[in-house]
């Protein structure tokens, strides 16, 4: 009788851009003033599984520029990655699904927001690297965190 083959797999099935849009409200009239832009940088992460075995996972960033309140332009993308993940215990999961994964889809974002920008006729705003690894910990001590700070109900 063969046995089951249980070492842990992971593969990378597609990396794909999900979704990507520009918005400039305010052209032609904001790209004569000369001020420079304020900008704000969002970041998240998502993982869904999608059939045994299977999960997809995005990272997604929204690039907002300002001159006082006014957009100069925005850009929100989300770049994704079909994974293939298996017999893994659930900590290492989350895990691999938290960190490893955004690791491999993040600079694939990271090039094609710059590139929405500089063909929106931008000079490119670059995408810092992200340490994904230390914003997992940040999120599982917040969820900790919020999980002890919870109303009990007592019956």
């Amino acid at each position: 009788m063969a046995e089951a083959n249980l070492d842990p797999v992971f593969q990378i099935q597609r990396v794909y851009l999900k979704d990507v849009s520009l918005e400039q409200p305010n052209s032609p009239e904001i790209l004569l003033n000369q001020e420079q832009p304020a900008v704000d940088i969002q970041l998240g992460v998502e993982a869904t599984p999608i059939a045994d075995g299977l999960y997809e996972v995005s990272v997604t960033a929204t690039v907002h520029t300002k001159i006082e309140d006014k957009t100069v332009f925005m850009v929100e993308a989300k770049q994704a990655g079909i994974f293939e993940i298996r017999n893994m215990a659930p900590e290492q999961l989350n895990a691999v699904l938290g960190i490893a994964c955004p690791q491999i889809v993040y600079p694939y974002l990271r090039g094609n927001v710059a590139d929405v920008i500089q063909r929106g006729g931008f000079p490119p705003v670059n995408l810092a690297e992200i340490n994904f690894q230390a914003m997992f910990e940040q999120q599982q001590a917040a969820a900790a965190s919020a999980a002890q700070e919870a109303p009990q109900i007592i019956v």
